[in-house]
C-alpha cells in the first residue's frame, strides 16, 4: 500500500527571508490529517536567503535532523557546539530535556536549501546531545547510504528511536531497493528529480507513505536525490 503526499499539497510559509514547505502540520499550518507518519513528525523543506536565519530558539524531546541540499548552514547551540553544515553533512540534535540553538546562512550571496526533519524520541527527558558526520557523494551515488540509526551502525549518526534514515543520489535509469521487515513502514521524500516508488511516479517535493510492503523500490527518471525512512 502506498499513499502519496504531493508537493503542492504541503503547507506553505513565506517570510521573505524564508520560504518553507511543510509535509506535515507545523507552526501556523495545521491539518489534523497530516500530523506525521509513525514516529516521523516533521519534514520541512526550507530555503533561507543569504545572511538570514533562525534566531536562538528552544526545543525539547525531539530528534532533529538537518540535511543540506545546497549552500551552507551555520549552527550554534547552548551545548557549546558551533559548525557549518554543507551538502553531505548529517546533523543530529537530540533536544531531550531542552536545548537552544540558532541556524544561519553565512553566505553573502547564495541561498541555503535544506530539509529539517523531526522524529519523536523513544522516551522523553534524555540528556540533550549533538552530532554531525559527513557522508561523501560517492557513498550515496546509486546506493542507499545509512545516515541515522538507533545503534549508529555503519558510521551513521545515532538517533534515540527505532528508525533508520537513508539518502541516495540516483542517476537516470538506476534503481535501489530497501527491504522492509515485518511490521515496518517507510516514508520516501523526493528532494529533487523524479523517481518511481514501487511503480508510482513521484517528483521533487513529493512524499510517499508505504505500509504492508516487503520492500521499497526506487528508480530514477532523471538525476534525483531521495531520503528514505524505515519506521516501526
Amino acid at each position: 500500500m502506498i499513499r502519496i503526499r504531493r508537493s503542492g499539497e504541503r503547507g506553505r510559509a513565506e517570510h521573505g527571508w524564508l520560504s518553507s514547505r511543510h509535509t506535515f502540520s507545523f507552526a501556523d499550518y495545521h491539518d489534523p490529517e497530516q500530523m506525521g507518519f509513525r514516529d516521523l513528525r516533521v519534514i520541512n523543506e526550507d530555503r533561507v536567503q543569504p545572511g538570514k536565519g533562525f534566531g536562538t530558539h528552544a526545543h525539547r524531546d525531539m530528534e532533529i535532523l538537518t540535511w543540506v541540499l545546497a549552500g551552507a548552514l551555520e549552527h550554534r547551540d547552548s551545548l557549546g557546539n558551533g559548525s557549518t553544515i554543507r551538502p553531505g553533512d548529517a546533523q543530529r540534535m537530540s533536544a531531550g530535556t531542552g536545548v537552544t540553538h540558532s541556524e544561519y546562512n553565512p553566505s553573502p550571496g547564495e541561498p541555503v536549501h535544506f530539509l529539517q526533519i523531526w522524529i519523536l524520541p523513544a522516551q522523553p527527558g534524555i540528556p540533550p546531545s549533538y552530532e554531525q558526520k559527513h557522508f561523501p557523494e560517492a557513498e550515496r551515488r546509486n546506493a542507499l547510504r545509512l545516515l541515522a540509526s538507533p545503534d549508529a551502525r555503519d558510521g551513521s549518526v545515532r538517533i534515540h528511536q527505532d528508525a533508520a534514515v537513508h539518502a541516495a543520489l540516483l542517476d537516470p535509469g538506476n534503481s535501489v531497493r530497501h527491504g522492509l521487515g515485518p511490521g515496518r513502514h517507510a516514508w520516501v521524500q523526493v528532494a529533487r528529480g523524479a523517481v518511481d516508488v514501487n511503480g508510482s511516479a513521484l517528483h521533487a517535493g513529493d512524499g510517499a507513505a508505504l505500509g504492508d510492503e516487503t520492500a521499497v523500490e526506487l528508480t530514477a527518471r532523471e538525476p534525483s536525490e531521495v531520503v528514505l525512512f524505515d519506521l516501526r
